[in-house]
């Protein structure tokens, strides 16, 4: 047996493989970034092809920069953004470009099916919030404004799913991701035809390849895949995860007592529990990838994300501008400003909202006595303070823990993740020696896969490591509940006015 595991991880903007051992050691990691392309407002899409030739590239460079030999590798496993579409088309090929999760084209779907009853109606099986990204209300969407897609569609895929599809010409709808496309009974865990038409996109039922798990084993590398990327014919591939699920596996989310928040473009925030809950705040139930689990979820597109546009668009020449990730040079700024003098508020709805659906990002407070080092300050503050709203919805149906684990983007700078446990008055812990932990909770899932270990719990135990929690401070946290309370009043006197920007 080999002594690797291969994981692949397509965000909404850049794919990436990355190798590891049996122990959880990162080994190489290549990424690629595949254009977004917005060809009117509020779309967001990528070309599939392209998307696939990235991840052939990725795999490839990993290959060669680790001489690794192909056989080595005992599996692969693919994870990705959730919600959006990447529909393959009868004719064998892409029915149109990927839909990324960050698209707000069919946001008139969920209002629509909320204001005549239909979310309500379906909710006790669907177990969630439809919102705009969703497969369901983007195939909805197709179905009324480009029926000559629609008609064509022969497989409804998440990206992941679509990315292990061309790898091994299989076509599988993994349970993690699909449960939480809206075209899913997921409180019985399985599919229902009357469930769509009451959506009125009854004809999905028939684009849904059938369902499997994701240390399920879903096919292997093929000859035309192994070209491409280098990677042995045969390869076991797994049937991979909602990014989601990888990042909370590969933090050892395997027990209810736990509770963990990602931070990427997407705010994340989650448990797990044996039976859904419903009739609570918490917008979201899925199939967790672990068996006879489900994942509680409150997510938005309000988290880092929102720093790196402030980094490209307004950080000017001679700065930090054009560095991936400059924490260090932000940092200095940050901590110039405490908290109690940062009277600048920051909603984080640059790419989404979880207030209203047309919510826009949004500086409040500003005068001509505030630095760049104040915007900052109020990122930073406003992500913590988006994410708070939803961890507060969790914690309504759930006891506290006692520490919230955390990953993403925002790790990588200590002040913010101090900003992160005194908004939140808990400790923060964070996964110690991994960067790529969407790639991991892959690997993990190609390691029990291959039979290297009989379960994530197993799996876990020897590939993850937990660094020491960072204490919130608490004087500090009493001045960000005062904070917090403003943010709310900013955030609710402006849903008042978004209806009005519709074009």
């Amino acid at each position: 047996m080999g002594s690797y595991a291969l994981g692949l991880d397509n965000g909404g903007t850049v794919s990436k493989a990355a190798l590891f051992d049996l122990k959880g050691r990162e080994i190489v990691v290549a990424s690629r970034q595949t254009p977004v392309l917005a060809p009117r407002p509020g779309y967001a899409e990528r070309d599939m092809d392209d998307l696939w030739k990235s991840n052939c590239e990725c795999i490839r460079e990993v290959l060669e920069e680790s001489g690794i030999a192909p056989g080595e590798i005992v599996g692969v496993a693919v994870t990705g953004h959730g919600k959006g579409l990447y529909a393959w088309g009868k004719d064998e090929k892409p029915a149109c470009n990927g839909v990324v999760s960050t698209d707000n084209r069919a946001w008139q779907y969920p209002e629509r099916w909320k204001r005549d009853g239909t979310a309500a109606r379906l909710y006790p099986q669907l177990c969630q919030q439809l919102i705009p990204s969703q497969q369901a209300s983007l195939l909805a969407w197709f179905k009324d404004n480009r029926p000559d897609v629609y008609k064509n569609i022969k497989y409804a895929f998440p990206v992941k799913d679509y990315i292990r599809f061309r790898l091994t010409g299989e076509a599988w709808s993994e349970a993690t991701d699909i449960s939480g496309s809206g075209l899913m009974d997921v409180r019985n865990a399985r599919f229902d035809k009357g469930l769509l038409e009451g959506l009125g996109i009854g004809e999905a039922y028939d684009m849904l390849a059938p369902l499997r798990y994701s240390s399920d084993q879903c096919g292997k590398v093929t000859e035309e895949a192994a070209r491409l990327t280098g990677l042995k014919v045969g390869t076991p591939v797994a049937g991979g995860m909602f990014d989601i699920d990888a990042c909370a596996i590969a933090m050892d989310i395997t027990s209810p007592e736990q509770l963990c928040t990602i931070t990427g473009t997407w705010s994340i925030n989650e448990f797990i529990s044996k039976t859904p809950i419903t009739g609570t705040k918490i917008a979201m139930n899925s199939l967790y990838a672990i068996p006879g689990y489900y994942l509680l979820e409150e997510c938005s597109a309000t988290s880092a994300g929102n720093l790196d546009w402030f980094i490209e668009n307004c950080m000017g020449e001679g700065s930090c501008a054009g560095q991936r990730k400059p924490y260090a040079e932000i940092n200095r700024m940050v901590a110039e400003i405490d908290p109690s003098d940062c009277d600048v508020y920051y909603l984080p709805f640059l790419y989404g909202s979880n207030a209203h659906p047309l919510a826009k990002g949004s500086f409040v407070g500003l005068t001509s006595y505030h630095t760049k080092a104040h915007m900052l300050r109020a990122i930073y503050e406003g992500v913590a303070y988006s994410t708070k709203s939803h961890i507060e919805k969790l914690l309504s149906a759930r006891p506290a823990p006692k520490a919230i684990r955390m990953a993403g983007g925002a790790v990588n700078s200590p002040e913010w993740v101090q900003i992160f446990a005194d908004v939140l008055g808990f400790p923060i812990e964070t996964v110690e020696g991994v960067k790529e932990l969407g790639a991991m909770g892959c690997a993990m899932a190609a390691t029990v896969t291959a039979g290297v270990y009989a379960n994530y719990t197993e799996a876990a135990k020897a590939m993850v490591r937990v660094n020491k929690p960072v204490m919130p401070d608490m004087d500090r946290n009493r001045i960000y509940q005062q904070k917090y309370g403003k943010y709310c009043a900013v955030r609710d006197a402006l849903d008042t006015v978004w209806d009005k920007f519709v074009v």
